[in-house]
């Protein structure tokens, strides 16, 4: 199925080299292109796309901004952050405003295919920085959040949950855990279900926010590879 995308961005140029570089994957469709954040919104909601592109930083109204008027009204939408911003107040803020990714503009042209793709498939997609920030920020915190949702989790489910807090993929916490990758995705998306949260990076957040991501352990888990946080819920 063709995974229609919404570009938004201030710069003309980076609009017609982004819309040339995701044409050349054949399941990839730019549909539109606006230059602010008040566009988008009107676009995402005229358009219907399936992925929305967008920066941080633009004259009329920033992205941050509209991802949250986005999502709020389109809860179907998957927003992924393609900034110059590589800052811990944007990663974060982007990240509570519902977006399902954030990546720099200095990503090779090939991961950005790779991650808009992946994000229309459900997957997250982070920055090679962006999980050890996030979860240096909440590991700071000196008073763990209450989550009730936590209380619901099996054994099992728990254990994956702290796999995902350590930013693997499904493949990944199956090898880890001796599971199939299907089982895992099960797993996965019963964690999302009892915590009430709408994909995998609200998880990690509250894996850390709770106190339970500084206790992950999982024996002999191999590390994400650089890039992205991966795996469909």
């Amino acid at each position: 199925m063709t995974v229609r995308v919404l570009l938004a961005d201030d710069h003309d140029l980076l609009r017609q080299g982004l819309a040339a570089i995701l044409g050349t994957d054949p399941d990839l469709e730019v549909v539109g292109e606006c230059a602010d954040g008040p566009s988008a919104v009107r676009r995402t909601r005229a358009l219907e796309p399936d992925v929305v592109l967008m920066d941080i930083e633009m004259p009329g109204g920033n992205g941050l901004a509209a991802t949250a008027q986005i999502l709020a009204a389109q809860p179907a939408v998957r927003v992924m952050m393609l900034t110059t911003f590589d800052l811990d107040e944007y990663v974060l803020a982007a990240l509570r405003a519902g977006a399902s990714g954030y990546l720099v503009k200095t990503m090779p042209p090939a991961k950005i295919v790779a991650a808009v793709r992946a994000c229309a498939a459900g997957e997250l997609m982070l920055g090679p920085t962006v999980l050890d920030r996030l979860v240096a920020s909440y590991v700071q915190q000196t008073e763990p959040a209450a989550f009730p949702g936590l209380d619901t989790l099996t054994a099992r489910e728990r254990e994956v949950l702290l796999a995902m807090a350590q930013g693997l993929s499904n493949a990944e916490i199956g090898q880890a855990l001796y599971m199939a990758e299907t089982t895992v995705k099960t797993h996965v998306t019963r964690v999302l279900a009892k915590l009430g949260v709408r994909d995998r990076v609200q998880a990690v957040v509250v894996a850390h926010r709770s106190g339970l991501g500084r206790r992950a352990d999982i024996p002999h888990a191999p590390r994400a590879a650089p890039g992205g946080v991966g795996g469909r819920p």
